[in-house]
């Protein structure tokens, strides 16, 4: 199957799992920024969880899809209110588009990335071991940029149950789109919104604030100066009981910086891979997805939860995952 794209969008951008292993050579994992939404986006479609798909932020693309008798997507994460040929889409379902159809998109009704995952996945050159865009470098992806009107693309070959579900679908006749009935269930999907609060953990340097009740009784905006790399937020002014000059140590997707001026910074998939600020917590992981989904101006708010709580979190969820990924693969596993 072959995607053209019609027009870009204002930052859509290919995007898996990121490059893991790397950052002892100052490469950063990037990745999708809700690794949730990719992961079940390429559930619903039959693909292996990290395979490539497009991240589509604030603005959608719009794109075109050729040379196929027709392919099967999901849409996931923020609603951008998709349609297809005019027809109104839902999120979180597998869809089978006819060939020659154009998926658009409208205004940013929650949250504001969404993943487009495709039957095969998105089949551009690795980097790395990973096909995600890593913008400031500019490498991955498509020659390491945002999409633009007239860039074509290419997907992999369709794993079985890829092929399975698009038969299924396709097998309901239906004028350009046909609409899975089977989701996946609402507990699965993170509850984005433009107010949250994250769950976070201590970091390293907690105990170096004047005062932390500031940091969790606060409301925090996130700043117009935001990108895939962190998120700057504007508030309170936190500050350090004292002066604090630190070597650079390890930092991660989620890691809480407390830069001189006093403005933290939630660092994102694109962040560095060592930094020397101050770091006063790091968020869990299971709220990563709604930190992803924050757009400038929305608020956060933090609360401090236990390591071993922030692990059960995890637990659960992948869990959830896990059960998800085992009723789909039994419904559309092909009989003998």
């Amino acid at each position: 199957m072959t995607l053209k794209v019609v027009t870009g969008g204002l930052q859509t951008t290919v995007q898996d799992l990121g490059r893991v292993g790397h950052q002892a050579q100052g490469v950063p994992v990037g990745g999708a920024m809700d690794r949730i939404a990719l992961r079940l986006g390429n559930l619903l479609v039959g693909n292996d969880e990290g395979a490539a798909a497009l991240e589509a932020t604030l603005i959608g693309p719009a794109i075109s899809f050729e040379n196929g008798r027709g392919t099967l997507i999901a849409l996931t994460g923020a609603d951008l209110e998709p349609s297809i040929e005019g027809i109104d889409v839902p999120m979180w379902h597998a869809l089978w588009v006819e060939q020659g159809s154009t998926l658009r998109f409208g205004r940013a009704k929650t949250g504001c990335r969404t993943y487009i995952a495709v039957a095969g996945g998105i089949d551009v050159l690795p980097v790395f071991e990973s096909r995600s865009t890593y913008l400031r470098a500019k490498f991955g992806g498509v020659d390491g940029r945002a999409l633009k009107s007239g860039d074509v693309l290419h997907t992999g070959d369709a794993a079985d149950a890829s092929k399975h579900i698009a038969d299924e679908l396709h097998a309901s006749a239906g004028p350009r789109v046909v609409i899975a009935r089977w989701s996946l269930g609402s507990s699965l999907r993170p509850s984005y919104g433009d107010d949250v609060v994250v769950r976070v953990v201590r970091g390293a340097h907690l105990d170096a604030l004047n005062d932390d009740a500031v940091m969790f009784s606060s409301t925090f905006r996130v700043s117009s100066s935001s990108d895939r790399m962190g998120y700057r937020l504007e508030g309170p002014t936190l500050s350090l009981r004292a002066p604090t000059e630190l070597l650079s140590e390890g930092t991660t997707f989620g890691t809480v910086q407390l830069p001189p001026g006093g403005a933290p910074i939630i660092l994102m998939a694109d962040a560095q891979t060592t930094g020397g600020y101050p770091r006063v917590a790091e968020v869990a992981s299971a709220d990563l997805p709604l930190v992803a989904q924050l757009k400038p101006g929305d608020r956060v708010r933090f609360r401090l939860i236990s390591l071993g709580e922030a692990q059960s979190l995890y637990l659960a969820r992948e869990q959830e995952i896990a059960e998800a990924r085992a009723a789909i693969g039994l419904r559309h596993r092909r009989g003998p």
